[in-house]
């Protein structure tokens, strides 16, 4: 008995089967081998087609059938992870009428700063924990305005995971969840936001029926699963965002604990039982996976746009070029802790939430030509990468996360010794390892919608630690002054970027 996983990414869609009984994975793949098309027709605009996402699904379901040897009839459940804050919409024949805008398209902001301010902030904040932001309510306002002839033709809006699963099973529908990291979801009245739709003027009607994030939610159509290898029938029973669902893969359920990841953005994904936001929305509140009214659970995001783009840019303009990750991280640790009074914010990808949506840029500073080497440019990278990490964690106590541990995949920038004992000092929490994914946290996630686990607990149960990253005491005292230059920099450079703007 074995259960499927899909995650669909703006880079590739990634498919794993489960068995049952081990909870072990027995094969995965992914699909395209080169990353997916994202169209930038406008500075700040970036789309893609849904088409592609599903050729892709099809492609590595073909690859994890064949890999895994499993019969198609032997699978139970599916579940469903996907990249968070897109729009797709579609008509009454459940066609695509314009491409997807996703997550990191930041046409929408004008949108939604101004709905921000008409419902108002207070209220907003309040009832949706976020401001409307460049989230999928704002995208949808952009489409009503500048393109009323496809937004009159528009049935259903959905989520990317949503939109996979209607290919799958002809059902369109949505979860909580997914609604509230559209901000459509009113936590106050535990329903979807009259406030939204009113001031964007939506109709409630192109909102999909809302489903449990956990349940049986539609099953493969016939001819679907003719064209997919799969079986008839088979059941749809998980979908989550990418970061949510990151968290139940890690078996991040309860209060105080952290989800975190360090690709090219970094993400920190805390769980709070108090419906709480944090008054200058520098992170964001979302449903979790887990979430009830009788036992309250969300989601407190927070997302650091430069954190791994800098060490790989690093990789590719300052180390030699025969020089790799490992080797890098070896450079760095040869450099005592604060290099030398070598400081770096890590801030060049763009405007930062966390830092009040201000474009500070990537900072180097103290830069000595007599004592400081290639060495103290890496590790300085890093260190500023973690002070980056502990800064919004400190923003994310202030809404009562209180994280004692942080757990994380065994990938990207976790894989430096130098950056995960430097993240566990600075933020006292233990950092765990685990050998999991996306897909794979999807495919346990329909094995508790479909009633095969009793518990998300059971679903884990199986989850494997590689290692466990305690706090280095000796080096505590040296990490804080550090850090402490660090954020003195941050702070004046905030002001300076303020200045500017007032002054423009």
């Amino acid at each position: 008995m074995y259960l499927l996983g899909y995650d669909i990414g703006s880079s590739s869609v990634k498919s794993c089967l489960t068995d049952v009984a081990t909870g072990r994975t027995v094969a995965s793949a992914f699909s395209p081998k080169q990353e997916m098309l994202i169209k930038a027709e406008q500075t700040g605009w970036a789309e893609q087609s849904p088409e592609d996402w599903w050729l892709n699904l099809k492609a590595a379901t073909a690859a994890v059938l064949h890999l895994s040897g499993v019969s198609a009839k032997d699978i139970r459940a599916i579940g469903i992870s996907y990249q968070m804050h897109g729009l797709v919409c579609v008509d009454k024949d459940l066609q695509v009428l314009r491409p997807a805008v996703i997550w990191c398209d930041s046409r929408a902001v004008a949108y939604g700063e101004k709905g921000f301010a008409a419902i108002g902030q207070e209220r907003c904040l309040q009832r949706l924990l976020n401001s409307p932001g460049n989230f999928t309510a704002a995208k949808l306002a952009w489409v009503k305005e500048n393109e009323p002839e496809i937004y009159a033709r528009i049935h259903k809006i959905m989520l990317p995971g949503d939109y996979i699963a209607a290919r799958l099973t002809g059902d369109v529908r949505i979860t909580a969840s997914g609604l509230s990291e559209g901000i459509f979801w009113d936590f106050a009245a535990n329903a979807l936001s009259d406030d939204v739709l009113r001031y964007f003027g939506f109709d409630a009607g192109i909102i999909p029926d809302v489903v449990p994030v956990f349940a049986p939610q539609g099953e493969v159509a016939a001819h679907v699963a003719a064209e997919l290898g799969l079986a008839a029938g088979t059941p749809v029973c998980y979908r989550a965002g990418d970061q949510p669902n990151n968290a139940f893969s890690l078996n991040v359920l309860h209060p105080g604990e952290i989800a975190a990841t360090a690709g090219t953005s970094g993400v920190v994904y805390g769980v709070n039982e108090q419906i709480r936001y944090d008054a200058q929305s520098r992170v964001n509140t979302f449903v979790h996976v887990n979430h009830t009214l009788q036992a309250p659970r969300t989601g407190v995001l927070l997302c650091i746009n430069g954190t791994g783009i800098l060490n790989s840019w690093m990789r590719r303009h300052v180390a030699a070029v025969d020089v790799g990750y490992d080797r890098m991280n070896e450079l760095a640790a040869e450099v005592p802790v604060g290099a030398e009074g070598l400081t770096v914010l890590p801030f060049g990808n763009g405007a930062e939430r966390m830092l009040g949506n201000r474009e500070t840029g990537c900072v180097f500073d103290g830069l000595n030509f007599n004592i400081h080497t290639e060495n103290h440019l890496l590790r300085a990278a890093q260190e500023g990468i973690v002070f980056a990490f502990r800064y919004g964690m400190d923003i994310m106590r202030s809404i009562g996360i209180r994280p004692a541990t942080i757990r994380a995949g065994n990938a990207n920038m976790f894989l430096s010794p130098l950056f995960r004992t430097a993240l566990a000092t600075v933020t006292d929490a233990v950092i765990e390892l685990f050998d999991t994914d996306g897909a794979a946290g999807a495919a346990k996630g329909a094995g508790v919608g479909a009633g095969i686990y009793k518990t998300p607990e059971e679903a884990l149960a199986s989850l494997k630690r590689i290692t466990v990253i305690e706090p280095d005491i000796t080096s505590k005292e040296r990490y804080e002054k550090a850090y402490d230059r660090w954020k003195s920099l941050l702070d004046v450079k905030i002001n300076t970027v303020e200045y500017t703007r007032k002054e423009q």
